[in-house]
């Protein structure tokens, strides 16, 4: 493994410049079932060590104690790191399972500020909407967060799960850095709207869950016979059942080309998703989450992996015969409300 770093790209017009592949972080105490912490930690210190800059969160993880375990990593490298963390999941006082949507100027207000003190730092780089409540204009859930910018509690601004008329609405009443919604060989539903949006305003697209939640690493097949009953992904309907048995037959063209390159799949998977960049001539910038020093590594290696056209034709077809949509419930996606 060589230690050289990853190259850098800027996240839309006048924000961070960052590695082209990101660390998605919420998986390191919450989520996916059991944790070992210092290998979490060794896999943030190995990320940085190899070009990784862009670290996401969200207050909802682990109702804030993701940003907690996070928060020495970034004090350590402040100057180094782009933190990246999200608001809009808030949790019911009455059923603290459950998370409700919301997009109104108080409860930002609110979130920003809890997050800051979680994370302890004095500005975040990077604000998203982690998902959008349509019962609020998002001219006025833009409008705050263009506030927090001026305030200087916020640096940059973005937003997940958008739909394309959201995400030019929103970048008329401040500019959007970045769009993060889930792509991969299993999810390109934003293909079809969100990323010409994206690309027409000089927005750059990080997409979540590259590797299928891990599904297209080949790590598990059944979600309900191989993962642990606190892991979320037992809810998803693409990793159960039936379904998870026709999409654990998808992984054979990605295992072909794995095979024939020395390469695993989860690296064939995410050279495919950095490679989204150049085919839908935009930035792109995957933030693929392990808690490994050794899949951090495994993961890097993948932005030196260009497929052939033979190679990308072969993986072409098997998002059509997905089975099962990406959430139990798409209203909260953006492709529910295109």
């Amino acid at each position: 493994m060589t230690d050289a770093r990853i190259p850098t790209v800027r996240l839309g017009a006048d924000g961070p410049e960052v590695g082209v592949q990101g660390l998605g972080c919420m998986g390191m105490n919450f989520g996916y079932g059991p944790t070992d912490a210092g290998q979490a930690r060794a896999a943030l210190d190995r990320a940085l060590e190899l070009g990784v800059t862009l670290y996401d969160t969200a207050d909802a993880y682990g109702d804030g104690e993701n940003e907690r375990f996070l928060s020495p990593f970034f004090k350590a490298h402040r100057d180094e790191v782009v933190v990246a963390t999200k608001f809009a999941l808030s949790i019911p006082p009455d059923d603290p399972t459950k998370r409700i949507i919301r997009n109104d100027a108080p409860y930002i207000r609110q979130a920003v500020e809890a997050s800051l003190k979680r994370l302890d730092i004095d500005v975040i780089d990077l604000y998203y909407m982690h998902r959008r409540d349509v019962n609020v204009p998002i001219e006025e859930t833009v409008g705050t967060m263009a506030e927090l910018v001026r305030e200087g509690k916020v640096k940059h601004l973005g937003l997940s799960e958008v739909t394309a008329d959201e995400l030019r609405t929103a970048h008329a009443v401040h500019p959007i850095a970045a769009v993060q919604s889930e792509w991969s060989l299993f999810s390109r539903d934003i293909e079809a709207r969100v990323v010409p949006a994206a690309r027409d305003l000089g927005v750059a697209l990080v997409p979540y869950s590259p590797l299928g939640r891990g599904f297209l690493t080949g790590s598990f097949t059944n979600a309900e016979q191989d993962l642990t009953s606190d892991d979320f992904r037992r809810q998803h309907p693409r990793f159960t059942g039936a379904n998870a048995s026709a999409n654990a037959a998808l992984l054979e063209p990605i295992r072909a080309v794995a095979e024939a390159r020395g390469a695993t799949l989860g690296q064939i998977a995410l050279a495919w998703a950095q490679q989204r960049a150049s085919v839908a001539g935009l930035t792109v910038v995957p933030i693929p989450g392990t808690r490994k020093p050794g899949r951090v590594e495994e993961n890097v290696a993948a932005t030196r992996i260009t497929l052939t056209e033979e190679e990308l034709t072969a993986l072409e077809p098997i998002a059509a015969h997905v089975a099962g949509d990406r959430y139990p419930d798409m209203r909260f996606a953006s492709a529910g409300r295109e």
